[in-house]
C-alpha cells in the first residue's frame, strides 16, 4: 500500500514535528522566560494556585518560562529531547490544571493537546535527524 511507503520518512516526520512545535513554544515561551521577575511571580502564582502552593511565584514563573523556552531549543535540535519533553509536559499540565480550575483563564485544549504531544515524544524519542542520535543517546 502507498500509505507504507512513507514509513522511511518517519525520521524526517519526527523532524519536521520537533522543530514546528519547537518554534510554537519558542514563541509561547519567551514572554514568561524574558518577562522578568514581576511576570514570572504573575506566571508561578496562577499557575500553581490551582495546586494550592503559593511560595516561590517567581521561581516557579521562571521555571515555567525556561522549560518552554528552553525545552523548545532542545526539542529543536533534538538534544536531551526525553527530558525537555517530559519537563515541558509537566509544565502544560500545570498550565491545563490552572485553565480548569479558573486560576488562568481560557481553553485548557492547547495544553492537554500539548501534553499528550510531550508525553508521546517520551516514548517516540527524537528520530536519527537529532543531536541526540549523532551523539549516540538514542539508538
Amino acid at each position: 500500500m502507498i500509505l507504507n511507503e512513507l514509513d522511511r520518512y518517519r525520521d524526517a516526520g519526527l523532524l519536521v514535528l520537533r522543530v514546528g512545535i519547537g518554534i510554537a513554544f519558542m514563541v509561547h515561551g519567551a514572554p514568561k522566560l524574558f518577562g522578568g521577575p514581576d511576570y514570572w511571580a504573575v506566571v508561578g502564582q496562577d499557575g500553581l494556585a490551582a495546586f494550592g502552593i503559593t511560595f516561590l511565584p517567581a521561581f516557579w514563573g521562571f521555571l515555567a518560562g525556561l522549560a518552554e523556552f528552553g525545552g523548545a531549543v532542545c526539542l529543536m535540535l533534538g538534544v536531551l529531547t526525553r527530558p525537555a519533553a517530559f519537563f515541558m509536559m509537566c509544565t502544560v499540565l500545570v498550565a491545563a490544571t490552572g485553565h480548569v480550575a479558573g486560576t488562568i483563564p481560557g481553553s485548557p485544549w492547547h495544553a492537554i493537546e500539548a501534553g499528550v504531544l510531550f508525553f508521546s515524544l517520551l516514548f517516540i524519542g527524537p528520530g536519527a535527524y537529532s543531536l541526540d542520535a549523532y551523539f549516540g543517546a538514542t539508538r
